[in-house]
Parts: structure tokens; sequence; C-alpha cells
């Protein structure tokens, strides 16, 4: 794990104990560090080990350095900030623990990535292209790996990290050699007072940044361009990423599509930043082997193609799937997180049918049926069934979702993984 002695001594309150958060309570203990935990799970409590297990709602904080939340926490509605605030405590994240351990570490240099969509394709694919070009390379944040978990890298190491609005809200010192911004569209809004706070919230990232450091931000969205207007004295160090660009994708079986397009291109500008030859790059481009859970391919059944995005829980990581595919079968629905599915409408032509489940299943079937035939299924299980039952050879089978899974799954990867079990039942 990473440890530091800057926490030695130190007093934290650690809140929220799933993967990140247990890690964040290992890595302080290592070092030295008083930590107090809190969990609303009893059995996430009970997983954890050398810390004192209380609310720190119910605590006096005076004295802390810090309150640790998990991003998953959230500020504008519980009342720890207000808690903590009072006591004067500031409010971080593991992100900004790993900042704060950057120094003991060896030499060493960090990526940071964000965007509403394509951040977890995008951070994968720089892993992937920075090991296959033999340099020691480790991943975390955002995808689902906890940094503080991770043995340090060797002296030339490159850190890898997806990072969402909510874990940028929680750092104050991580200063990125490149730092990425791929989009910036309606999502999170239930976490901030609008869009422009979720979009001030992704530009704090280049905030942090020292201006000689390499920026690489993707201009399709005006509030994107805004960013990169706004760093425009930094010159040689802003690479500005154009919507449209035509490339020639056939060698790169994983990164169909226009969107990846995108993040292959700010994966190109990142490796070309951190010194990789234009030879490595390809190399690792034509390797990548993409992400469980987007666009990806599970099976052909009676020449039927099953694709997996469930990881597209908005309907803007939604439209990219519709236009890389044609004669679609198109599954989708659940807790919705915006009132339309507008960003999808470019690929309405390439859907045969629309099939619908969850929260969202009637609402979505109204917004879909004038433009093509539409079945309420309700659950996963039925829509596979009833698609199965209608696609033709040739055609796709597509779970594209462009909503959140709460509503009938634990979170996106439960729902992709019973879609599997699905398909598999079908050969």
């Amino acid at each position: 794990m990473i440890a530091s002695e800057t926490w030695r001594g130190k007093r934290f309150a650690v809140l929220g104990l799933a993967r990140s958060g247990r890690a964040t309570v290992a890595a302080l203990t290592a070092s030295g560090a008083e930590v107090t935990a809190w969990d609303a799970s009893e059995e996430a409590r009970s997983r954890v080990s050398g810390a004192t297990l209380a609310d720190p709602l119910d605590i006096d904080l005076a004295g802390f350095d810090a309150v640790v939340v998990s991003p998953g926490v959230p500020l504008n509605r519980h009342p720890i900030a207000h808690h903590a605030a009072k006591a004067g405590v500031p409010i971080i994240g593991d992100i900004e623990l790993f900042a704060q351990a950057r120094g003991e570490l060896p030499p060493h240099k960090v990526v940071g990535i964000t965007g509403t969509n394509g951040k977890s394709t995008t951070t994968a694919l720089v892993r992937h292209i920075v090991e296959t070009a033999g340099k020691p390379v480790l991943m975390g944040g955002n995808i689902g790996l906890p940094i503080l978990e991770q043995e340090p890298l060797p002296a030339g190491g490159v850190y890898v990290l997806e990072l969402s609005s909510y874990q940028i809200d929680l750092t104050r010192s991580l200063d990125c050699e490149v730092a990425v911004l791929l989009n910036i569209t309606p999502d999170h809004l239930d976490r901030y007072d609008g869009f422009e706070a979720y979009a001030a919230a992704k530009a704090r990232l280049f905030a942090m940044q020292s201006p000689e450091h390499d920026a690489v931000i993707g201009i399709g969205d005006t509030p994107s361009y805004e960013v990169a207007r706004s760093l425009s004295s930094r010159g040689e160090h802003l690479t500005k990423i154009a919507p449209g660009v035509c490339m020639d994708q056939s060698r790169w079986p994983s990164l169909q599509g226009p969107h990846n397009a995108q993040n292959a291109l700010a994966a190109i500008a990142v490796c070309e930043a951190l010194g990789l030859s234009r030879e490595a790059i390809d190399a690792g481009l034509e390797s990548f082997g993409g992400l469980p859970h987007r666009m990806e391919r599970v099976a052909t059944v009676g020449e039927v193609l099953y694709v997996n995005d469930s990881k597209a829980t908005n309907p803007t990581s939604a439209a990219p799937a519709l236009m890389a595919f044609a004669n679609i079968h198109w599954i989708l629905g659940g807790q919705a997180k915006t009132d339309d599915l507008d960003p999808c409408r470019p690929g309405f032509a390439n859907v045969r049918q629309a099939y619908t489940i969850g929260e969202a299943e009637a609402r979505f079937a109204d917004l879909l049926s004038p433009d093509m035939p539409v079945s309420r299924c309700g659950t996963l299980r039925d829509a596979v069934s009833h698609a199965a039952g209608n696609a033709r050879p040739g055609e796709t089978v597509l779970l594209s979702p462009a909503c959140a899974s709460f509503d009938q799954f634990r979170d996106y990867e439960e729902r992709g993984e019973i879609f599997r079990e699905l398909v598999g039942g079908l050969e």
C-alpha cells in the first residue's frame, strides 16, 4: 500500500468504508495515524481493523486533521459538511491523501483523467499503452481501484487516475503532470447547484496543476471549450481535441465509433506528453482489449451480436453505441438521470426496435414510440428474451441503458453481468 510519514501522529475521521474507505483506513493506520472510522453498514464496519469505530457526527471533531469521506457521500445534503466546518476541519478524499504522499514516492508522473463520458476507457487505454511501452504503470481512482491500496511504483512509473467530479471536489493539491478533460455534459446534477457548478468542479483539475504541465482537453462542448480557452497561455502545453476528426480505426478492434476516436486521440496526446514513441503508441492502440460493460461484445448467438454497454448510465454515454452499430435491438431504462433522450437521437435511425425496463420503462417508451417500435418489458430478463426472439442474423442486441441501475441492480456492473448470464443462456 501507499503510506506516508506525513500522516504519522495525525488524527483522521474516515466516513464510508467501501473499498476505497477500507484502503484509506489501512494506509493511514500503517502510517501511524490515529483513525476513527464509520459506515452506516454494520457489515462494512466489521471489515475494518486498526481504527476506532464511531460516527463522526457523534464526536467532537476539534483537533482532527481531516475528515476523509467516500466520493459517494453527498456533501450538499449530508450533515458531515456542516459538522466538520463548525470544527474547522477540512473534508478530503483518498486522492488528496495520495497527493500528500507523492513526495515520499520514487520519482514518477501522474495522469489525471476526467470528463462526463469516456474517462474509464481513456484511463484503461493510457495504462495499456504505457504498459505496452515497457514502463511501470498503475491505474486507480474512479475506475474502481483505490490508489492507496496499490504498491508504490519504482522510479519512472506512471499513475493513471480516473477522476470523477466528486473526487476532484475532495482534492486540493493534486498536481498532475498530464491532466485530461474529455467532455462536460449534464450529469450528477443532484449533487450540484446547477450545471455550471458541475462544470466548475471538472475545471478544478487544471486549477491544481502547475502551468508548465500538460493539459489535454476535448473541445466538443461549450464548457470544455471555455476551460481550454482559459488555459490558452500554456501554448504548447495545451492540446485541444476537436470533434469529428476522421481516423482510420480499422486496426483498433476495441475502439470503434466516433466517441472512441476522441478517446484514442486524447490517449495519444497523453502518451506523447509522457514521451512515448509513436511506434509504442500504435502497438498499444492495436492490442487494447477494451473494458467490461463498455460496448463489450459478449457473444454472437444465431448470427446475432450481443453487446453489453451497461456502463452507459446517461443518454450522452449511450449515444455512441447507437452510432457504432446498425440494425439495433436497444434495451434501455432504469433510474433516469434526465427527462429526455435527445443526445441519443442521432442514432435512432440505427434502431430496429427498443425494449424499455425499470423505473423509466413507461417514460422512455412514450418518448421513443413516435420514432421506432417499442416493447415495454419491465425487467432485463424479459427484454433479452423479447429482443432475442425478434433479432435476425446480422443484427445487434444492445444493452445501453442510458440510466443508472439502482432501481433493480446493485450497480451497472451487476446489470452487465446479469446481461452476460442471460445471453449465455441463449447459446
